[in-house]
């Protein structure tokens, strides 16, 4: 059984820093397209980062660039999201989810991570992060 497992939410203060995890289990990340999403409270769930499975290439919406760092730990076949300076707008769930069609072959990167993720086949149950003093 394919499933993605999120971890490391919770609440901060303005300007600081928390470090999510995605496992999965039941498949290989490293074979495929992953990246992170949020939805906010009233807001349509959006990209915030994704990681090709090719090259390791990489996408980051603006409004986090320069903040959140998305790695790839292959032998704990592990996904991380490192986000600092983290300001009250990042507030939301935020979720894991992987494209397992191999639609990255033909697109982009960004592509991928903002429009065609809400066909991707696996998705986490997702972790509340809150920034909030």
């Amino acid at each position: 059984q394919l499933q993605l497992v999120e971890s490391g939410g919770g609440l901060v203060q303005p300007g600081g820093s928390l470090g999510l995890s995605c496992a999965a289990s039941g498949f290989t990340l490293d074979h495929y397209f992953i990246g992170w999403f949020r939805q906010a409270p009233g807001k349509e769930r959006e990209g915030v980062s994704c990681i090709s499975s090719s090259d390791g290439s990489t996408y980051y919406a603006d409004s986090v660039k320069g903040r959140f760092t998305i790695s790839r730990d292959n032998a704990k076949n592990t996904v991380y999201l490192q986000m600092n300076s983290l300001k009250p707008e990042d507030t939301g769930v935020y979720s894991c989810a992987a494209d397992l069609s191999g639609l990255e072959r033909i697109t982009t990167v960004e592509a991928m991570c903002v429009i065609y993720f809400r066909d991707f086949e696996s998705w986490g149950q997702g972790t509340q992060v809150t920034v909030s003093s």
